[in-house]
């Protein structure tokens, strides 16, 4: 079995929303052509890399990193990792720490001082990870706000 982890290509358009319906069921659905023009979008910024694990030719884990550019700690960049999920017939595999060591792999190559990642609270099995791939939840507290 060949596992492959790499920048997402608009061909992986349907995995990744297949993923993203396991994170995120109640979201509401895009049109085809509506998706497909955002990822579009999305693969053109310079500043965001969606990233996938492949393992024989299906997608199964998947994570977004925005690089921030910043005026302060010497004009370092940041990362803010986001949409961290694996497929729920692929989990316990590796998978997601091969995406989420691809994303910091990348971070740091671009001179990221710090890389941020914010999980839902509830998540104890997602913390482990991140906790083992070097995220400290006790660093700084991370607070979000959404529209009323």
């Amino acid at each position: 079995m060949s596992t492959l982890t790499r920048k997402a290509e608009l061909s992986d358009l349907e995995g990744l929303l297949a993923l993203y319906r396991e994170l995120r069921p109640h979201d509401p659905e895009q049109p085809p052509a509506v998706a497909s023009a955002r990822l579009a979008s999305l693969l053109e910024q310079q500043f965001v890399h969606v990233l996938v694990c492949e393992s024989s030719g299906t997608l199964v884990a998947t994570c977004m990193l925005a690089v921030i550019p910043n005026l302060v700690n010497g004009g370092r960049s940041f990362g803010v990792i986001e949409h961290v999920v694996t497929g729920s017939a692929h989990r316990g595999k590796g998978y997601a720490r091969r995406v989420l060591d691809h994303a910091l792999t990348l971070a740091w190559s671009l001179d990221c001082y710090k890389v941020m990642l914010l999980s839902g609270a509830h998540r104890t099995e997602a913390h482990a990870l991140y906790a083992s791939l070097g995220f400290d939840g006790d660093v700084e507290r991370g607070f979000v706000a959404k529209p009323r």
